[in-house]
């Protein structure tokens, strides 16, 4: 059998890794021990009880400052924050801690994890602004202009890139690694008080509230339920090797936001507010996944409205 090790073991990733593995979606990799790194180990295991199965461990720890990493077969690098407000506010101070979480990593790795098969969790940010005539991201496209990004996301996006380029230099030194360029999901753990506008509608429709639609701009996303980001990171990780491959993980069906407004407030049975929007300027963040589904052989196995459903159980 074998062990994970969740590095940023607390946020949203970390919380549907633990969910899939109490409801036993990790047997094909034979995980039968997962060990949780965070800061805030007491706080988890006091808000997050029905998180807590036979098998889960805490491991208590800083990945910016910390000498010591426990062994693991598996190790899913997931250590960033993704609360948009804390990048607007502190984008530098961010930014720097996720490369120090980074770099810091990269050195325990070669002495703890030589033989573990490690997934950095990266972000689609790394690839820049989506210019309006390219439809779908592609992992080998060259990154492109981060400074035409939203504010929130230039530092994160910056740290990212940074990290990637850490990451690989350890596939150099012989470890198997590889890195999951993450965007957008959905899933009962998704924070619904932040910058999530999938999260913000649903927290909308739970209170009988009316959805508010704030853009000035067609925006398109694309979302992926916790489960198929779990298995993606799982397999993903089986498939590290010394060459770093490369993988978007995401939905790769575009929705545009109001459409999405319209599923939300259908299944709530509340109404929608929304300016009408005649900007012809779009945003678009949706990535091309085929490479994923053709050389590892993987599936979304949700579609949108499902994937709303299944995260309010």
């Amino acid at each position: 059998m074998f062990s994970l090790l969740i590095i940023g073991g607390t946020g949203f990733f970390g919380k549907s890794i633990l969910d899939c593995y109490k409801r036993g979606l990790l047997s094909p990799w034979g995980v039968d021990k997962v060990i949780v790194m965070s800061r805030n180990s007491d706080n988890f295991k006091h808000n997050y009880p029905e998180l807590i199965s036979q098998g889960v461990e805490f491991f208590t720890g800083d990945i910016a400052t910390i000498d010591y990493l426990p062994s693991a077969d598996y190790v899913i690098h997931a250590a960033a924050s993704t609360d948009a407000s804390r990048y607007l506010s502190h984008g530098k101070k961010e930014k720097k801690n996720i490369i120090r979480g980074t770099l810091n990593y990269c050195q325990l790795a070669a002495e703890f994890h030589k033989d573990s098969k490690i997934v950095f969790c990266s972000s689609g940010a790394v690839y820049g602004y989506q210019p309006e005539q390219v439809k779908h991201l592609t992992e080998d496209m060259a990154f492109g202009d981060i400074e035409s990004l939203d504010e929130v996301k230039k530092s994160y996006a910056y740290a990212k890139r940074d990290a990637e380029f850490a990451i690989q230099k350890l596939g150099q030194a012989g470890l198997n690694v590889s890195i999951a360029r993450c965007f957008s999901f959905v899933g009962r753990y998704l924070p619904k008080d932040q910058h999530f506008a999938i999260g913000n509608f649903i927290a909308d429709g739970i209170a009988g509230r009316n959805i508010e639609v704030k853009t000035s701009k067609k925006v398109y996303r694309s979302y992926m339920y916790a489960d198929d980001l779990v298995l993606w990171l799982m397999t993903i990780a089986d498939n590290s090797n010394p060459q770093c491959p490369v993988y978007n993980v995401a939905s790769d069906k575009e929705v545009e936001i109001k459409e999405l407004a319209d599923i939300v407030a259908n299944i709530f049975n509340v109404r929608i507010k929304s300016s009408e929007n005649s900007a012809k300027h779009v945003d678009r963040y949706i990535p091309s996944t085929q490479k994923a589904k053709k050389t590892l052989s993987l599936k979304e196995s949700y579609d949108l409205k499902r994937s709303i459903l299944l995260s309010l159980q």
